[in-house]
C-alpha cells in the first residue's frame, strides 16, 4: 500500500545559507568621539587613535608627574589658567614644552640632583590618558575612559618604570584647560626666568615641588616600623 521511502537528496532538503552575525560599528558620536572632538576641535590638542583616549606629551606641552600631597602646595606657583589634573595619588602639572630635558640639569643647579625625588617628567615621546572634560553648567557629565595611563620616559632622581600608572581609576581635571584660550601662555617655562611677567618660572615651581616631595618622603620614612626604616638606610 505504501510504497518505498524515497531517498533524501542534498536537493530536497531547504538550505540555511550561514550568514555571520554582522557587529554593530562604533558609534563615532559616542563619549569617546565626543571627548575626542573636545580636545582637537575646542583646544587643538592632538590626540593618539585608540581606546581609551590619550594625549601625547611633548607636542604642546609636558607633564610633572608627583604625588598629589605634594603637588597642592605648588599649585600656588602655577598662574590660574595653567592646567592640573589628577589621577589617583598622583598629580599632573602641564608645563612648557621641552620642560622634561632641562629637569635633570635644572634639579642639579637647585641642589636636588642627588636625592631620589618621587618626581616624574614626561616629555616627547610620553602619553597622558585624557582626562574627561569638565561639565558645563547645566551639562551632562562625559563618561570617562576606562583607564589613564601616563607613560613616562624619564624620572628625575631614579629610573622609573616605563608605563607609569597611577591609582586605577581615570584622570579628572583639577584645573581644566579652557578652550579659545592659549594654554600656552599660562604654563611655566623656563624662559620666563628673571622676568617680571605673570607667568611663574618653571625654576621656582620645581624648586617648590622638589622640597614638597622631599619631605612627602621623609613623613612616609618617619611612618615606616623601625625594622623597615633600617632595611631602607
Amino acid at each position: 500500500m505504501f510504497g518505498a521511502p524515497q531517498p533524501v537528496t542534498a536537493s530536497s532538503t531547504p538550505l540555511v545559507p550561514l550568514v555571520p552575525i554582522l557587529r554593530r560599528p562604533l558609534d563615532p558620536a559616542g563619549a569617546s568621539g565626543q571627548v575626542r572632538r573636545w580636545y582637537e576641535n575646542e583646544l587643538g590638542w592632538p590626540t593618539v587613535p585608540g581606546d581609551p583616549l590619550r594625549l601625547p606629551v611633548g607636542v604642546r606641552y609636558d607633564v610633572l608627574d608627583i604625588p598629589a600631597e605634594a603637588g597642592h602646595t605648588a599649585l600656588r606657583r602655577l598662574a590660574p589658567g595653567s592646567p592640573v589634573a589628577l589621577h589617583g595619588d598622583r598629580m599632573l602639572l602641564l608645563v612648557a614644552a621641552g620642560s622634561a630635558e632641562e629637569l635633570p640639569g635644572l634639579l642639579e643647579w637647585l641642589d636636588w640632583g642627588a636625592l631620589a625625588l618621587d618626581l616624574v617628567a614626561i616629555g616627547a615621546g610620553g602619553l597622558m590618558g585624557a582626562p574627561s572634560p569638565p561639565v558645563p553648567h547645566g551639562g551632562r557629565a562625559v563618561p570617562p575612559a576606562r583607564e589613564s595611563r601616563v607613560a613616562a620616559p624619564c624620572e628625575a632622581g631614579a629610573p622609573p618604570p616605563r608605563d607609569r600608572v597611577g591609582s586605577q581609576g581615570a584622570a579628572v581635571w583639577l584645573r581644566p584647560p579652557e578652550p579659545g584660550c592659549e594654554v600656552e601662555a599660562s604654563l611655566p617655562t623656563l624662559s620666563a626666568l628673571g622676568g617680571g611677567g605673570g607667568t611663574p618660572d618653571l625654576v621656582r615651581l620645581v624648586n617648590t615641588v622638589a622640597t614638597q616631595c622631599h619631605r612627602v618622603r621623609l613623613r612616609r620614612a618617619c611612618a615606616q616600623p623601625p625594622a623597615m626604616r633600617a632595611q631602607g638606610r
